[in-house]
Protein backbone atom coordinates (compact mmCIF):
# COMPACT_ATOMS: atom_id res chain seq x y z
CA UNK A 1 0.00 0.00 0.00
CA UNK A 2 1.50 3.44 -0.87
CA UNK A 3 2.34 5.37 2.18
CA UNK A 4 -0.44 7.85 1.63
CA UNK A 5 -3.03 5.09 3.33
CA UNK A 6 -0.21 3.21 5.13
CA UNK A 7 -0.39 3.90 9.17
CA UNK A 8 3.03 3.19 11.19
CA UNK A 9 2.39 0.10 13.47
CA UNK A 10 0.49 -2.07 10.60
CA UNK A 11 3.49 -0.93 8.35
CA UNK A 12 5.86 -2.67 10.36
CA UNK A 13 4.07 -5.87 10.88
CA UNK A 14 4.18 -6.11 6.82
CA UNK A 15 7.79 -4.33 6.43
CA UNK A 16 10.83 -6.66 5.45
CA UNK A 17 12.41 -6.62 9.01
CA UNK A 18 8.97 -7.77 10.60
CA UNK A 19 8.65 -10.60 7.96
CA UNK A 20 12.56 -11.56 8.49
CA UNK A 21 11.65 -11.28 12.70
CA UNK A 22 9.02 -13.60 12.37
CA UNK A 23 10.70 -15.84 10.23
CA UNK A 24 13.63 -16.30 12.75
CA UNK A 25 10.79 -16.57 15.76
CA UNK A 26 9.67 -19.51 14.05
CA UNK A 27 12.71 -20.75 13.10
CA UNK A 28 14.04 -20.61 17.25
CA UNK A 29 10.74 -22.24 18.40
CA UNK A 30 11.18 -25.12 16.25
CA UNK A 31 15.20 -25.08 17.43
CA UNK A 32 13.64 -24.73 21.07
CA UNK A 33 11.37 -27.67 21.16
CA UNK A 34 13.81 -29.83 19.46
CA UNK A 35 16.27 -29.24 22.01
CA UNK A 36 13.35 -29.99 24.23
CA UNK A 37 13.13 -33.54 22.42
CA UNK A 38 16.62 -34.14 22.66
CA UNK A 39 17.45 -33.90 18.72
CA UNK A 40 19.13 -30.22 19.32
CA UNK A 41 22.22 -29.98 21.00
CA UNK A 42 21.88 -27.51 24.51
CA UNK A 43 24.75 -25.85 23.36
CA UNK A 44 23.92 -25.55 20.39
CA UNK A 45 20.34 -23.66 21.04
CA UNK A 46 21.94 -21.20 23.13
CA UNK A 47 24.90 -20.55 20.52
CA UNK A 48 21.68 -19.63 17.90
CA UNK A 49 19.84 -18.06 20.50
CA UNK A 50 23.17 -15.99 21.18
CA UNK A 51 24.18 -15.75 18.15
CA UNK A 52 21.48 -15.13 15.46
CA UNK A 53 20.36 -12.36 13.31
CA UNK A 54 19.93 -11.20 9.68
CA UNK A 55 20.53 -8.37 7.48
CA UNK A 56 17.60 -7.48 5.37
CA UNK A 57 20.37 -5.74 2.68
CA UNK A 58 22.52 -8.71 2.95
CA UNK A 59 19.52 -11.47 2.24
CA UNK A 60 18.89 -9.21 -1.03
CA UNK A 61 21.91 -9.73 -1.81
CA UNK A 62 22.17 -13.37 -1.35
CA UNK A 63 18.43 -14.20 -3.08
CA UNK A 64 20.07 -11.96 -6.19
CA UNK A 65 22.23 -14.86 -6.25
CA UNK A 66 20.05 -17.98 -5.35
CA UNK A 67 16.84 -16.67 -6.29
CA UNK A 68 15.48 -18.05 -3.12
CA UNK A 69 14.07 -16.12 -0.72
CA UNK A 70 13.65 -18.39 2.28
CA UNK A 71 17.28 -20.16 1.24
CA UNK A 72 18.80 -16.38 1.50
CA UNK A 73 17.33 -15.75 5.03
CA UNK A 74 18.49 -19.13 6.09
CA UNK A 75 22.09 -18.38 4.63
CA UNK A 76 22.57 -14.99 6.03
CA UNK A 77 21.49 -16.12 9.78
CA UNK A 78 23.98 -18.71 9.31
CA UNK A 79 26.93 -16.43 8.65
CA UNK A 80 25.68 -14.87 11.93
CA UNK A 81 25.77 -18.04 14.04
CA UNK A 82 28.33 -19.99 12.79
CA UNK A 83 28.48 -23.93 12.54
CA UNK A 84 25.49 -24.83 14.66
CA UNK A 85 23.36 -23.19 12.05
CA UNK A 86 23.01 -26.67 10.68
CA UNK A 87 20.58 -27.32 13.54
CA UNK A 88 18.29 -24.16 11.98
CA UNK A 89 15.18 -25.27 9.62
CA UNK A 90 15.73 -28.92 10.88
CA UNK A 91 13.51 -31.14 9.11
CA UNK A 92 11.45 -28.36 7.53
CA UNK A 93 10.39 -27.26 4.19
CA UNK A 94 10.01 -23.48 3.46
CA UNK A 95 6.44 -23.51 4.10
CA UNK A 96 6.85 -24.31 7.73
CA UNK A 97 8.33 -21.44 7.93
CA UNK A 98 6.47 -19.43 5.54
CA UNK A 99 3.15 -19.90 6.59
CA UNK A 100 3.49 -20.17 10.19
CA UNK A 101 5.10 -16.63 10.03
CA UNK A 102 2.53 -15.24 7.96
CA UNK A 103 0.64 -16.53 10.94
CA UNK A 104 2.30 -14.20 13.28
CA UNK A 105 1.67 -11.23 10.83
CA UNK A 106 -1.80 -12.00 10.54
CA UNK A 107 -2.59 -11.97 14.24
CA UNK A 108 -0.72 -9.09 15.05
CA UNK A 109 -2.09 -7.80 11.84
CA UNK A 110 -5.39 -8.39 13.86
CA UNK A 111 -5.21 -6.90 16.57
CA UNK A 112 -4.85 -3.60 15.14
CA UNK A 113 -7.60 -4.14 12.96
CA UNK A 114 -9.78 -5.25 15.91
CA UNK A 115 -8.88 -2.31 17.94
CA UNK A 116 -9.80 -0.18 14.60
CA UNK A 117 -13.33 -1.45 15.03
CA UNK A 118 -13.62 -1.23 18.53
CA UNK A 119 -12.52 2.67 17.98
CA UNK A 120 -15.22 3.13 14.99
CA UNK A 121 -17.93 1.21 16.77
CA UNK A 122 -17.07 3.40 19.72
CA UNK A 123 -17.52 6.58 17.92
CA UNK A 124 -20.46 4.97 16.17
CA UNK A 125 -22.12 4.61 19.58
CA UNK A 126 -21.51 7.65 21.05
CA UNK A 127 -23.37 9.46 18.20
CA UNK A 128 -26.46 7.24 18.16
CA UNK A 129 -26.52 7.88 22.02
CA UNK A 130 -26.70 11.21 21.50
CA UNK A 131 -28.75 11.79 18.48
CA UNK A 132 -31.38 9.07 19.52
CA UNK A 133 -34.24 11.29 20.31
CA UNK A 134 -33.61 13.66 17.01
CA UNK A 135 -36.23 13.12 14.85
CA UNK A 136 -35.33 12.82 11.15
CA UNK A 137 -36.73 11.96 7.98
CA UNK A 138 -35.94 8.01 6.95
CA UNK A 139 -35.62 7.49 3.20
CA UNK A 140 -36.31 4.52 0.69
CA UNK A 141 -35.31 4.65 -2.84
CA UNK A 142 -33.77 8.09 -2.27
CA UNK A 143 -37.41 9.18 -1.44
CA UNK A 144 -39.19 10.13 2.03
CA UNK A 145 -41.05 7.52 3.22
CA UNK A 146 -41.35 7.65 6.90
CA UNK A 147 -39.98 9.60 10.42
CA UNK A 148 -37.01 7.86 12.20
CA UNK A 149 -34.41 9.26 14.42
CA UNK A 150 -31.15 10.21 12.98
CA UNK A 151 -29.59 7.98 16.09
CA UNK A 152 -30.72 4.96 14.61
CA UNK A 153 -28.81 5.81 11.56
CA UNK A 154 -25.76 5.32 13.44
CA UNK A 155 -27.10 2.20 15.83
CA UNK A 156 -27.61 0.14 12.35
CA UNK A 157 -24.22 1.26 11.37
CA UNK A 158 -23.24 -0.04 15.06
CA UNK A 159 -24.82 -3.00 15.08
CA UNK A 160 -23.30 -3.51 11.60
CA UNK A 161 -19.71 -3.24 12.86
CA UNK A 162 -20.28 -5.23 15.85
CA UNK A 163 -20.74 -7.96 13.30
CA UNK A 164 -17.68 -7.45 11.40
CA UNK A 165 -15.60 -8.01 14.55
CA UNK A 166 -17.46 -10.98 15.37
CA UNK A 167 -16.60 -12.03 11.91
CA UNK A 168 -13.08 -11.34 11.72
CA UNK A 169 -12.39 -12.61 15.00
CA UNK A 170 -13.13 -15.87 14.01
CA UNK A 171 -11.29 -15.18 10.14
CA UNK A 172 -8.66 -14.55 12.48
CA UNK A 173 -8.59 -18.07 13.88
CA UNK A 174 -9.00 -19.84 11.23
CA UNK A 175 -6.44 -17.99 8.88
CA UNK A 176 -3.99 -17.84 11.94
CA UNK A 177 -2.63 -21.14 11.83
CA UNK A 178 1.08 -22.46 11.59
CA UNK A 179 2.41 -25.98 9.78
CA UNK A 180 5.56 -27.58 10.56
CA UNK A 181 4.59 -30.93 8.70
CA UNK A 182 7.41 -30.71 6.05
CA UNK A 183 7.26 -31.11 2.06
CA UNK A 184 3.98 -32.46 1.69
CA UNK A 185 2.69 -32.18 4.49
CA UNK A 186 3.21 -36.15 5.99
CA UNK A 187 5.68 -35.09 8.91
CA UNK A 188 8.36 -37.11 7.01
CA UNK A 189 11.01 -35.49 9.36
CA UNK A 190 9.52 -34.28 12.65
CA UNK A 191 6.93 -35.42 14.67
CA UNK A 192 2.95 -34.42 14.81
CA UNK A 193 4.02 -33.43 18.20
CA UNK A 194 6.47 -30.81 17.29
CA UNK A 195 4.08 -28.65 14.93
CA UNK A 196 1.50 -28.66 17.73
CA UNK A 197 4.07 -27.56 20.87
CA UNK A 198 5.84 -24.83 18.00
CA UNK A 199 2.66 -23.26 17.45
CA UNK A 200 1.40 -23.81 21.02
CA UNK A 201 4.82 -21.51 22.24
CA UNK A 202 4.13 -19.16 19.42
CA UNK A 203 0.60 -19.00 20.37
CA UNK A 204 -1.55 -19.33 16.92
CA UNK A 205 -3.29 -22.77 16.16
CA UNK A 206 -1.85 -25.40 13.37
CA UNK A 207 -3.37 -27.15 10.31
CA UNK A 208 -4.73 -30.07 10.88
CA UNK A 209 -4.20 -31.68 7.48
CA UNK A 210 -2.06 -29.49 5.12
CA UNK A 211 -0.07 -30.66 1.61
CA UNK A 212 2.89 -28.09 1.62
CA UNK A 213 1.68 -25.03 2.44
CA UNK A 214 -1.75 -24.12 4.74
CA UNK A 215 -4.88 -24.30 3.14
CA UNK A 216 -5.84 -21.18 1.65
CA UNK A 217 -9.32 -21.18 2.40
CA UNK A 218 -8.65 -19.88 5.44
CA UNK A 219 -7.01 -16.94 3.71
CA UNK A 220 -9.74 -15.96 1.09
CA UNK A 221 -11.92 -16.06 4.12
CA UNK A 222 -9.53 -13.39 6.06
CA UNK A 223 -10.30 -11.31 2.72
CA UNK A 224 -13.52 -11.81 2.03
CA UNK A 225 -14.24 -10.40 5.89
CA UNK A 226 -12.00 -7.38 5.56
CA UNK A 227 -13.66 -6.80 2.37
CA UNK A 228 -17.22 -6.99 3.69
CA UNK A 229 -15.79 -4.94 6.54
CA UNK A 230 -14.74 -2.15 4.30
CA UNK A 231 -18.06 -2.40 2.59
CA UNK A 232 -19.92 -1.29 5.75
CA UNK A 233 -17.53 1.65 6.39
CA UNK A 234 -18.45 2.24 2.65
CA UNK A 235 -22.04 2.14 3.05
CA UNK A 236 -21.56 4.18 6.28
CA UNK A 237 -19.61 6.91 4.18
CA UNK A 238 -22.09 7.03 1.05
CA UNK A 239 -25.02 7.60 3.54
CA UNK A 240 -22.84 10.69 4.96
CA UNK A 241 -22.28 11.76 1.20
CA UNK A 242 -25.55 11.89 0.23
CA UNK A 243 -26.92 13.71 3.60
CA UNK A 244 -23.90 16.01 2.75
CA UNK A 245 -24.98 17.28 -0.57
CA UNK A 246 -26.36 20.70 -0.62
CA UNK A 247 -29.52 20.46 -1.24
CA UNK A 248 -29.60 17.67 2.17
CA UNK A 249 -26.99 19.42 4.42
CA UNK A 250 -28.19 17.17 6.79
CA UNK A 251 -24.40 16.80 8.57
CA UNK A 252 -21.21 18.20 6.92
CA UNK A 253 -17.35 16.90 7.03
CA UNK A 254 -15.47 18.42 9.83
CA UNK A 255 -13.48 21.22 7.87
CA UNK A 256 -10.01 22.52 9.26
CA UNK A 257 -9.76 26.25 10.08
CA UNK A 258 -7.17 26.48 7.31
CA UNK A 259 -8.87 23.83 5.16
CA UNK A 260 -9.65 24.30 1.14
CA UNK A 261 -12.21 22.34 -0.77
CA UNK A 262 -11.80 23.97 -4.04
CA UNK A 263 -8.79 25.04 -6.50
CA UNK A 264 -11.20 26.72 -8.22
CA UNK A 265 -14.38 27.44 -5.98
CA UNK A 266 -13.57 28.92 -3.18
CA UNK A 267 -16.63 27.99 -0.81
CA UNK A 268 -16.67 24.07 -1.29
CA UNK A 269 -16.69 21.99 1.38
CA UNK A 270 -15.89 18.51 0.42
CA UNK A 271 -16.42 15.28 2.32
CA UNK A 272 -13.47 13.86 0.71
CA UNK A 273 -12.00 11.94 3.32
CA UNK A 274 -15.29 9.85 3.52
CA UNK A 275 -15.10 9.28 -0.15
CA UNK A 276 -11.35 8.08 0.13
CA UNK A 277 -13.15 5.59 2.10
CA UNK A 278 -15.67 4.60 -0.63
CA UNK A 279 -12.22 4.03 -2.88
CA UNK A 280 -10.33 1.68 -0.79
CA UNK A 281 -13.25 -0.38 -0.27
CA UNK A 282 -13.58 -0.94 -3.79
CA UNK A 283 -9.95 -1.77 -3.86
CA UNK A 284 -10.74 -4.42 -1.20
CA UNK A 285 -13.22 -6.50 -2.62
CA UNK A 286 -10.54 -6.65 -5.44
CA UNK A 287 -8.64 -8.27 -3.41
CA UNK A 288 -10.48 -10.53 -2.05
CA UNK A 289 -11.45 -12.42 -5.29
CA UNK A 290 -7.80 -12.31 -6.21
CA UNK A 291 -8.08 -14.14 -2.44
CA UNK A 292 -10.48 -17.02 -3.55
CA UNK A 293 -8.53 -17.52 -7.27
CA UNK A 294 -5.58 -18.50 -4.16
CA UNK A 295 -7.21 -21.80 -3.17
CA UNK A 296 -6.78 -23.81 -6.30
CA UNK A 297 -3.44 -24.59 -6.13
CA UNK A 298 -1.40 -27.45 -8.45
CA UNK A 299 -1.51 -30.83 -6.45
CA UNK A 300 0.34 -30.19 -3.05
CA UNK A 301 1.05 -26.92 -4.38
CA UNK A 302 2.60 -24.64 -6.22
CA UNK A 303 3.56 -20.73 -5.91
CA UNK A 304 1.14 -18.95 -7.93
CA UNK A 305 -0.53 -17.44 -4.42
CA UNK A 306 2.86 -16.28 -3.24
CA UNK A 307 3.14 -13.28 -5.26
CA UNK A 308 -0.76 -12.41 -4.73
CA UNK A 309 -0.18 -12.68 -0.81
CA UNK A 310 2.64 -10.45 -1.38
CA UNK A 311 0.26 -7.68 -2.63
CA UNK A 312 -3.17 -8.39 -1.55
CA UNK A 313 -2.54 -9.41 2.51
CA UNK A 314 -0.36 -6.27 3.83
CA UNK A 315 -2.33 -3.87 1.49
CA UNK A 316 -5.33 -5.29 2.53
CA UNK A 317 -4.53 -4.93 6.30
CA UNK A 318 -3.56 -1.45 5.83
CA UNK A 319 -6.11 -0.60 3.45
CA UNK A 320 -8.54 -1.38 6.13
CA UNK A 321 -6.16 0.04 9.16
CA UNK A 322 -6.48 3.19 7.52
CA UNK A 323 -10.08 3.34 6.82
CA UNK A 324 -10.97 1.87 10.44
CA UNK A 325 -8.81 5.33 11.86
CA UNK A 326 -10.02 7.74 9.34
CA UNK A 327 -13.78 6.40 9.96
CA UNK A 328 -13.57 6.53 13.76
CA UNK A 329 -12.20 9.95 13.30
CA UNK A 330 -14.77 11.24 10.68
CA UNK A 331 -18.40 10.12 12.57
CA UNK A 332 -16.69 11.58 15.73
CA UNK A 333 -16.23 14.36 14.07
CA UNK A 334 -18.86 14.69 11.53
CA UNK A 335 -20.97 17.83 12.33
CA UNK A 336 -25.19 17.36 12.24
CA UNK A 337 -27.87 19.88 11.63
CA UNK A 338 -30.76 19.24 13.69
CA UNK A 339 -32.97 22.35 12.30
CA UNK A 340 -31.98 20.74 8.47
CA UNK A 341 -33.36 17.40 10.34
CA UNK A 342 -36.52 19.08 10.95
CA UNK A 343 -37.00 20.97 8.11
CA UNK A 344 -36.36 18.11 5.83
CA UNK A 345 -38.78 16.21 7.88
CA UNK A 346 -41.22 18.50 7.34
CA UNK A 347 -40.65 19.09 3.47
CA UNK A 348 -43.45 17.19 2.16
CA UNK A 349 -45.81 18.77 4.34
CA UNK A 350 -47.14 15.82 6.66
CA UNK A 351 -46.71 12.89 3.64
CA UNK A 352 -44.73 10.90 5.74
CA UNK A 353 -47.73 10.22 8.02
CA UNK A 354 -49.91 8.76 5.44
CA UNK A 355 -48.93 4.91 6.45
CA UNK A 356 -50.17 6.02 9.31
CA UNK A 357 -53.13 7.29 8.34
CA UNK A 358 -53.84 4.02 6.09
CA UNK A 359 -53.65 1.63 9.23
CA UNK A 360 -56.31 4.09 11.50
CA UNK A 361 -58.28 3.52 8.29
CA UNK A 362 -57.74 -0.26 8.93
CA UNK A 363 -58.63 -0.23 11.95
CA UNK A 364 -62.14 0.98 11.71
CA UNK A 365 -63.34 -1.75 9.47
CA UNK A 366 -62.41 0.48 5.85
CA UNK A 367 -61.38 -2.12 3.13
CA UNK A 368 -57.31 -1.52 2.81
CA UNK A 369 -57.77 -0.77 -0.96
CA UNK A 370 -60.13 1.81 0.00
CA UNK A 371 -58.34 3.09 2.79
CA UNK A 372 -55.48 3.02 0.04
CA UNK A 373 -57.35 5.12 -2.38
CA UNK A 374 -58.51 7.39 0.22
CA UNK A 375 -55.23 8.37 1.52
CA UNK A 376 -53.28 7.85 -1.74
CA UNK A 377 -55.74 10.60 -3.50
CA UNK A 378 -54.62 13.11 -0.94
CA UNK A 379 -51.16 12.27 -0.86
CA UNK A 380 -50.91 12.28 -4.85
CA UNK A 381 -52.90 16.02 -4.35
CA UNK A 382 -50.18 16.97 -1.99
CA UNK A 383 -47.58 15.85 -4.57
CA UNK A 384 -48.85 17.76 -7.01
CA UNK A 385 -50.65 20.95 -6.32
CA UNK A 386 -48.67 21.66 -3.27
CA UNK A 387 -50.73 22.40 0.56
CA UNK A 388 -50.69 20.51 3.31
CA UNK A 389 -51.92 16.93 4.00
CA UNK A 390 -53.07 16.88 7.19
CA UNK A 391 -55.48 19.89 5.95
CA UNK A 392 -56.92 17.74 2.83
CA UNK A 393 -57.89 14.75 5.38
CA UNK A 394 -59.36 16.87 8.14
CA UNK A 395 -61.38 18.23 5.26
CA UNK A 396 -62.50 14.81 3.98
CA UNK A 397 -65.88 14.18 5.03
CA UNK A 398 -65.17 10.67 4.48
CA UNK A 399 -62.67 10.22 6.60
CA UNK A 400 -63.78 12.31 9.37
CA UNK A 401 -66.62 10.41 9.72
CA UNK A 402 -64.34 7.13 10.39
CA UNK A 403 -61.45 8.72 12.41
CA UNK A 404 -61.94 11.20 15.43
CA UNK A 405 -59.52 14.19 15.55
CA UNK A 406 -57.94 12.37 18.16
CA UNK A 407 -57.42 9.58 16.23
CA UNK A 408 -56.05 11.72 13.01
CA UNK A 409 -53.53 13.40 15.21
CA UNK A 410 -52.18 10.25 16.21
CA UNK A 411 -51.53 9.48 12.94
CA UNK A 412 -49.62 12.54 12.41
CA UNK A 413 -48.25 12.19 15.51
CA UNK A 414 -44.19 12.04 15.78
CA UNK A 415 -44.33 11.03 19.11
CA UNK A 416 -46.29 7.90 18.46
CA UNK A 417 -44.41 7.17 15.42
CA UNK A 418 -41.09 6.84 16.96
CA UNK A 419 -42.85 5.19 19.87
CA UNK A 420 -40.58 2.37 19.83
CA UNK A 421 -37.34 3.72 19.45
CA UNK A 422 -35.80 3.31 22.71
CA UNK A 423 -36.93 -0.40 22.49
CA UNK A 424 -34.49 -0.80 19.45
CA UNK A 425 -31.69 0.88 21.49
CA UNK A 426 -32.27 -1.62 24.20
CA UNK A 427 -31.97 -4.83 21.95
CA UNK A 428 -28.90 -3.20 20.59
CA UNK A 429 -26.73 -1.46 23.51
CA UNK A 430 -28.69 -2.81 26.50
CA UNK A 431 -31.05 -1.72 29.51
CA UNK A 432 -28.02 0.82 30.00
CA UNK A 433 -29.13 2.84 27.16
CA UNK A 434 -31.92 4.21 28.78
CA UNK A 435 -29.75 5.56 31.45
CA UNK A 436 -26.99 6.85 29.51
CA UNK A 437 -26.21 10.85 29.19
CA UNK A 438 -26.43 12.12 25.62
CA UNK A 439 -22.70 13.41 24.22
Amino acid sequence: MIERYSRAEMSAVWSEDGKYRRWLQVELAVSEVLCERGVVPREALETIRAKAGFDAARIAEIEGEVRHDVIAFLTNVAEHVGPDSRWIHYGMTSSDVLDTALALQIRDAGRLLLAGIDAVCAALERRALEFKDTPCVGRTHGVHAEPMTFGLKFLVFFEEMRRNRGRLERALAEAGVGKISGAVGTFAHLDPSVEEAVCARLEIGFEPAASQVVQRDRHAALLATLAITASTLEKISVEVRHLARTEVREVEEEFGERQKGSSAMPHKRNPWRFETVTGLARVLRGYAGAALENDALWHERDISNSSVERVVLPDASLALDFMLDRMAGLIDGLRVFPERLRANLELTRGLVHSGALLLELAQKGLAREDAYRLVQGHAMDTWEKGGDFRDRVLADTEITELLSKEEIERAFSLEHALRNVAAIFERVLGPQSKSRRKG
